[in-house]
């Protein structure tokens, strides 16, 4: 199994939750960053960690904070031959204020440089999916390393439309609740051959540990076994399936 987005730096017991991520059937970690100093954490996570890769990039909340010269810092720590994708980017109008220029605008300038250091990209949308698919499309030429869109939450139709850029769609531990019918009627219709699975630990805690403990990568394993559930496959073909989605996505190198 590869947890494909999850932010270790932020757990209490880093060395603890990858041994026991391991231990429960878990080959990689993707560690994703959302600002410059959590980005240049996930670096160092996956230069101790041989499981451990990393994500850079700054998250659409974390826009107003950004320095000018972040570009170039994340071109520089991009450098690091573990890093496999520039994320988390994109859009999110959830929680009051936003400022939607600002966030599309960092939004572009990362698709440049992930297009320039051809590299994937992870993107987040939150009640944005509309802008989010009219900046991909005005931005058509700057997607020619594909990417994911990561706990996806949004319609079948929106999948057709991002699709067309070879996207897959990553899933996590709201799959597994009983109130996320939507979700599971989405990700029946999507063919295997886009789906990767995720913890986006800490939060999102899968069932049956909702409530009762932080998010591990260890639980990805319940994503797991819920989509294979709702594919009618055996989990075996499920790990089989997204694992090698993932490894074309990313493409990791040692």
């Amino acid at each position: 199994m590869i947890d494909t987005h999850a932010h270790i730096q932020d757990l209490e017991n880093v060395d603890k939750s990858i041994l026991s991520a391991v231990s429960s059937g878990v080959e990689k970690i993707i560690c994703v960053g959302y600002d410059i100093s959590s980005s240049i954490e996930a670096i160092k996570l996956a230069n101790k960690y041989k499981e451990v890769y990393a994500i850079v990039g700054v998250h659409p909340s974390e826009v107003e904070k950004v320095e000018d010269d972040y570009i170039l810092k994340l071109r520089e720590l991009a450098k690091s031959k573990k890093v496999v994708a520039i994320g988390e980017i994109g859009l999110d109008y959830h929680y009051l204020p936003f400022d939607k220029d600002l966030q599309k605008k960092i939004f572009v300038e990362q698709l440049i440089l992930a297009d320039e250091l051809k590299l994937p990209i992870c993107i987040h949308t939150r009640d944005a999916i509309g802008d989010t698919i009219a900046v991909l499309k005005e931005n058509e030429r700057y997607l020619n390393n594909s990417g994911v869109l990561h706990c996806y939450g949004e319609s079948f139709e929106s999948f057709n439309i991002l699709k067309k850029y070879n996207f897959k769609i990553s899933i996590g531990g709201v799959l597994t609740y009983k109130n996320a019918r939507s979700v599971v009627e989405v990700v029946s219709k999507i063919p295997m051959e886009y789906i990767m699975i995720e913890t986006d630990c800490p939060w999102l805690t899968p069932e049956p540990y909702r409530g009762k403990c932080k998010n591990e990568p260890k639980y990805v394993v319940e994503v797991l076994n819920k989509l294979a559930d709702i594919k009618g496959i055996s989990r075996e073909e499920a790990e089989r399936i997204t694992t090698h989605n993932a490894i074309e996505l990313f493409k990791f190198k040692d």
